[in-house]
């Protein structure tokens, strides 16, 4: 089994580098607006987030980099940036064993230079593939991939916070099936395996998976990603983030359950961060919304969108973006800066580091047991919750809900509640390790049930 942790001291370096980048945006702007007898409000969305213990980032094409309206907006609004294209297969290693690093340096040497953190883009992808991988097939594929793997992490070892390590391996549909694809055909454990080697390229950068469509919770694709992620975090493959790509249009628009698919995420014990983020036509209340439900997730690390102006972005006729061709900003970025300025600073300053009550996957209290969480079904009003009990035959879980939040009912154990009635005992009646509930939100769609102790007996 793979060790998956990271060096010690990580979460501090994150946290210090996103309070460095916000010092520096707000030294280049004059960044907070200071009203008399209040605290400053900070002016952008750099600045906003980091002082949230968030990043608010962008995707950069490095070929923009020479034009100055457009590096005044990045340098003085995000202090995140992935590569738009320059570390994706094709432009890291046009000719096998050929890599071109020059244009992904540029961009890693610009962020350094401003503050900014950097998210690597990506690593293995059934897309964007040099022709001569295009050709290869089996053992002798799996092979390329994984040196690719090894060769570009290691060459930005210290440099890459996060990196999506795969991309978008699972199909669309009803189906929850991987995407057939040259890569899948070399063996089903081969998105596994990339995350081994990134880890021993690069022990300290977090290891990401990365997909669209993933953003409504009820969705079969979303499922199936889910699953992945918690056999992956069972048995101790080497993943420390999902990245919700979130390109909101037509079928895929900003779903009413996306903070509970973040949460449900979280709750496997990853980060979540949202990595592309693009809304046809910029409406407010959509950007707002999926502002609010970051900031009310302790785990989401942050939130990228996909370009700067509307004319940078890949749907450029569609004006998704947060500031017009012109460069200006459109209510969508009032919109989201309001919504980061009004949110909860952590307590702790590290978002990564759950609070005292706030990841059910962590190992509560025990003796002689220990319970597991699995999220389940998620309807407007309710959701369903299981719980899987292991190291005894016999157990009594203690389970805490958040009100106004109430669990409407039970199966498989036997419950008994205290005076509040949000704090449940749940005991073995014969019916096997795993019992279940059903929660009603009474308008708390966020929070989740917390496992407070297993004991044997």
């Amino acid at each position: 089994m793979a060790n998956s942790s990271r060096a010690p001291g990580r979460s501090r370096r994150l946290r210090t580098a996103l309070v460095v980048s916000a010092a520096v945006g707000l030294l280049a702007t004059a960044g907070a607006v200071v009203l008399p007898g209040s605290a400053s409000a900070a002016s952008t969305l750099g600045a906003s987030a980091a002082e949230r213990g968030r990043y608010f980032g962008t995707a950069v094409a490095v070929s923009r980099l020479n034009d100055s309206a457009y590096t005044t907006i990045l340098n003085r609004e995000f202090n995140q940036v992935t590569a738009e294209n320059e570390m994706k297969i094709d432009a890291l290693q046009p000719n096998q064993g050929q890599f071109n690093y020059g244009n992904g340096d540029r961009l890693v040497q610009h962020a350094r230079s401003q503050g900014m953190l950097v998210r690597g883009h990506t690593l293995a992808w059934h897309a964007q593939q040099p022709g001569w991988m295009q050709n290869m097939s089996g053992t002798t594929l799996r092979n390329a991939m994984l040196n690719h793997v090894t060769q570009v992490a290691t060459h930005y070892r210290g440099q890459i916070e996060w990196w999506d390590v795969v991309n978008e391996a699972f199909a669309d549909g009803s189906s929850g099936a991987r995407r057939d694809s040259n890569l899948q055909r070399t063996g089903n454990d081969w998105i596994e395996a990339a995350f081994r080697a990134a880890r021993q390229a690069d022990p300290n950068a977090d290891l990401c998976y990365n997909d669209y469509n993933i953003d409504n919770w009820n969705d079969a694709k979303t499922q199936a990603v889910y699953r992945m992620v918690q056999d992956f975090k069972n048995r101790g493959v080497p993943i420390d983030c999902v990245g919700l790509q979130s390109h909101f249009t037509g079928g895929s628009n900003y779903p009413s359950n996306y903070r509970t698919t973040l949460s449900s995420f979280a709750a496997l014990g990853v980060d979540v961060h949202i990595t592309e983020l693009d809304i046809r036509n910029a409406p407010s209340d959509a950007y707002r919304n999926v502002v609010n439900d970051c900031i009310a997730v302790a785990r989401c690390k942050g939130i990228t969108v996909w370009g700067i102006r509307d004319s940078d972005s890949w749907r450029s006729s569609e004006s998704p973006l947060l500031f017009n061709s012109s460069g200006q900003k459109k209510p969508a970025y009032d919109a989201v800066l309001t919504a980061l300025n009004n949110g909860t600073t952590p307590p702790t300053g590290n978002p990564t580091t759950p609070p005292p009550t706030g990841n059910p996957t962590t190992p509560p209290p025990s003796s002689g047991c220990t319970a597991t969480v699995t999220p389940g079904q998620v309807w407007g009003d309710r959701y369903n919750t299981s719980v899987t009990v292991s190291g005894a035959s016999t157990w009594s879980v203690v389970v805490a809900i958040t009100a106004p939040q109430k669990i409407s009912s039970t199966w498989s154990g036997s419950p008994t509640w205290d005076s509040s009635g949000n704090v449940m005992t749940m005991r073995s009646n014969g019916s096997g390790n795993t019992f279940g509930f059903t929660t009603m939100m009474n308008g708390n769609s966020s929070a989740r049930p917390q496992i407070r102790s297993c004991t044997a007996g």
